[in-house]
């Protein structure tokens, strides 16, 4: 694991390790240089959560399934897309 939440900055052996994986090599000094603060957040926003309102528009379930071509227990039938 290279980093959890408690966790304030990437270790050396990580960058290390994330290189080897890479196939790259670095100096010591491009280690250090990596050695970064990880950025979980950039900006102040915050998600925003509303409740979800069903809006039924006047028509029903049994309606909109009438123009469906096929259906089966109350659901729309679509060809498998693989």
């Amino acid at each position: 694991m290279l980093y959890t939440k408690s966790m304030t900055q990437i270790s050396r052996d990580d960058v290390q390790h994330l290189a080897q994986l890479s196939s790259l090599q670095l100096g010591d000094d491009e280690i250090d240089a990596l050695q970064v603060i990880p950025t979980y957040q950039v900006s102040d926003r915050q998600n925003v959560w509303r409740n979800d309102v069903v809006i039924d528009y006047g028509v029903t379930r049994e309606q909109l399934l009438d123009l469906s071509v096929e259906s089966d227990q109350h659901q729309v039938k679509v060809p498998k897309v693989l």
